[in-house]
């Protein structure tokens, strides 16, 4: 019988040192483990309230982890452009640490503009780095909203107003992030196309507007980029916000496009415990129920997927399989980020990153006049060249919202420029300006705008050439989060400075630094226009390295500016198509969006989509194609014949667009289906060659809900910008 007892005893013994060896190494930490089969244990060790746990925020930037099972809460940033400064537990105070001062990139108009998705890709990689360093899961961005108006607030965060652009760009930029073990976030998922209203406006469109025009770059986000994360917007859509909307979040993201990542809230973006619980929401973030201003309690603990989902789970009003998937989606972004195998490290403010933040900056900016030559400016041409204008010295990496940064440096245009040209040969004059800056508080008659214009205005008299400085800067109604813009003019005075200066001297250029268009009254008399966009820590030596002609400018526009607000598309059908009856808005314009509705409509634009000029000159063969007729399932592979017929070496961004002369449905005057950033040398030819698939040229069929490519003629051209076409070939479409 002792014997017994003591063959018993270590049966046991060994039973329980077995089952407690298994709990010690778990499949979910076993880094050789697919990550599918890792989740599935982790899960199976886990009770109902801590799978909830992982639903909903911890802090202002991090969700629960499960610290009983050592999976790591989820840490994130904000981005697009920069890593965001530390900010207190529960307030949007900044933290005051010393180490979070980031490299600031330039914004998306600016990627958008380069028009090269390798430069995306080196942005993304370097973004990524950024993040992981500072230990961040998520990095809120990209934004790829598509720009309908400029009137936005958000503008300059998003790729511009063509889908097949922004699809293009967003995707390289996902996969440099990704390839850090951060998961980069796509947003705002889907519609948020204005800041006025932006918490409840109900969007109503068409099937194909939603399909053809405001989706596809998510799409790709997800099927090409295979994004981790993607962040809901604030509006509804048909009259479901779309942080927790049955159509965009479980039938066609989850459902049609496979989407096995993370869906989390925009800040305060959930509204309803059950469609939260139902209509896909995965993760639940914000401050209080409004999102930033409301001062209401509403702690973590009362989200609306915090206890109050709790209890509908208990009560089985809300299946446990909902729960599971969520916690599941969860579980695998841990694995995917956190508790990624051989996760690098990361890099922090070095030289690599100020390198792709000044080349991004370079071939973003978008020569859009140069009458005269008067660009490039080379060092000693003139004796005194006059600056002008507070935005050659304003930080604008500032403001804005969330795309605030602390930035380790910032180089201003007016740093650049006396870099570049010597401080003897620049004078430097405010001319107007925003905000507390714009009195002397000790002695409020020093300055005020009188002074400032009538300063500008003598010191541009005695200059042998003057350089404006001017457009939006990222304050409340101009390009910013929360608020859409008032005015399509220039702010504070600034149209009027120019016409004075131009009365003085008609040697000016006016260097725009926005994210949006903006109206151009003295368009004809001023020899040179540049769009400098917000160009992160590099922004005043880039500007100066084209300038002076050390770099050649090779942007192209991502979106088309109108002469008036009322030739935009969604201004022509007024108010109750942007910005709404501050309930329902009506996209009025459908499919024709941007350059769509200029050239269907024969309006001119003020610079079209595409647009943007260089030091030097290409000629544009005549476009062909492989053969003459293809199938449904076949690629089209287009060439011509691209020439640098100047004498320095430069950069064109190609555009390939296509039609269908005679359609059962309405399709737009042309399409960009493909573009290349080709680099040649002076006097140099290369032969350029794209591929367009032909299943990419159908439109959505709102009676089948399905795509569809019609068979006859379909008619492809080479361009330099939507409204300069150079070549065309017709092909069949069996």
């Amino acid at each position: 019988m002792k014997k017994l007892k003591t063959t018993l005893l270590c049966l046991i013994a060994g039973t329980v040192l077995q089952t407690s060896a298994q709990n010690m190494n778990p499949i979910y930490l076993d880094n050789n483990q697919p990550v599918e089969k890792r989740v599935e244990d982790a899960l199976s060790r886990m009770p109902m309230e801590e799978k909830v746990e992982l639903c909903h925020a911890q802090s202002k930037f991090s969700s629960h982890g499960v610290p009983r099972l050592g999976i790591p809460e989820i840490w994130m940033s904000d981005g697009p452009h920069g890593v965001r400064e530390e900010i207190l537990w529960d307030s949007w105070s900044a933290a005051g640490w010393t180490n979070d001062s980031c490299t600031a990139y330039p914004a998306l108009t600016c990627l958008a503009a380069t028009f090269n998705p390798e430069l995306s890709h080196a942005y993304g990689v370097a973004i990524g780095e950024e993040a992981r360093y500072r230990r961040k899961d998520i990095l809120l961005g990209p934004g790829v909203n598509i720009y309908r108006t400029p009137m936005n607030g958000r503008n300059f965060e998003y790729m511009g107003e063509d889908p097949y652009l922004a699809s293009q760009m967003v995707v390289p930029y996902i996969q440099g992030v990704q390839q850090n073990g951060v998961s980069a976030c796509v947003k705002h998922f889907a519609l948020n196309n204005q800041e006025e209203w932006r918490g409840h406006i109900n969007v109503n469109l068409s099937d194909r507007a939603l399909h053809e025009i405001y989706l596809p770059a998510f799409k790709a986000a997800v099927e090409e980029g295979h994004v981790w994360s993607i962040m809901g917007s604030y509006n509804q859509l048909r009259g479901e916000h779309c942080c927790h909307n049955d159509l965009l979040l479980n039938k066609i993201l989850k459902g049609n496009w496979k989407f096995d990542g993370v869906v989390v809230t925009d800040w305060g973006g959930a509204h309803d415990t059950k469609q939260a619980a139902l209509n896909g929401l995965d993760i639940e973030m914000g401050s209080y129920t409004n999102g930033l201003s409301s001062k209401a309690k509403f702690g973590y603990e009362d989200y609306y997927l915090a206890k109050p989902f709790l209890a509908l789970l208990k009560t089985g009003e809300v299946p446990v399989s909902v729960l599971n998937d969520k916690a599941s989606r969860i579980l695998r972004l841990i694995f995917r980020t956190a508790m990624m195998p051989n996760r690098p490290y990361g890099r922090f403010v070095c030289p690599d990153h100020s390198s792709t933040a000044l080349k991004v900056a370079e071939e973003g900016i978008v020569l859009l006049k140069n009458d005269r030559q008067f660009f490039p400016v080379p060092t000693g041409k003139y004796q005194k060249i006059a600056v002008i204008g507070e935005n050659a010295t304003r930080s604008v990496t500032e403001g804005g919202g969330s795309s605030t940064l602390k930035v380790k440096y910032e180089v201003s245009p007016l740093e650049g420029l006396v870099a570049r040209y010597g401080k003897e040969h620049i004078v430097y004059s405010m001319g107007y300006a925003s905000g507390p800056s714009l009195y002397d508080r000790e002695e409020p008659s020093k300055m005020n705008t009188d002074s400032l214009f009538n300063a500008a205005v003598e010191t541009a008299k005695n200059a042998d050439v003057v350089c404006f400085i001017g457009g939006l800067n990222k304050n409340h109604f101009q390009d910013a989060e929360g608020g859409d813009r008032k005015s399509y003019g220039l702010p504070f005075g600034q149209d009027k400075l120019i016409e004075a200066i131009l009365k003085v001297n008609k040697n000016v250029a006016v260097i725009l630094i926005s994210g949006n268009a903006v109206a151009m009254p003295w368009v004809k008399d001023v020899p040179a226009i540049v769009q400098a966009w917000y160009l992160g820590s590099e922004g005043g030596n880039a500007i100066a390295n084209v300038l002076c002609g050390e770099t050649n400018p090779s942007g192209k526009l991502p979106f088309s500016f109108p002469v008036k607000l009322e030739d935009n598309a969604a201004h022509s059908f007024g108010k109750l198509s942007y910005p709404g009856d501050s309930i329902n808005e009506y996209y009025k314009e459908d499919i024709l969006v941007g350059y769509r509705w200029f050239d269907t409509k024969k309006i001119k634009p003020q610079f079209a989509f595409g647009y943007g000029l260089s030091y030097t000159t290409f000629e544009y063969g005549k476009i062909a194609t492989d053969k003459k007729t293809y199938s449904p399932d076949e690629a089209i592979r287009v060439s011509f014949t691209l020439k640098n017929t100047g004498k320095v070496d430069g950069a064109e961004a190609v555009q390939v667009y296509t039609s269908q002369p005679k359609a059962s449905v309405m399709r737009p005057e042309k399409e960009l289906k493909a573009f290349k950033k080709v680099f040649l040398k002076a006097g140099e030819t290369q032969t350029v060659e794209m591929e367009i698939k032909v299943k990419d040229l159908a439109f959505y069929n709102e009676a089948t809900q399905s795509w569809t490519v019609e068979p006859g003629e379909f008619v492809l051209c080479n361009a330099s910008s939507s409204a300069d076409v150079k070549s065309k070939v017709a092909i069949q479409v069996q």
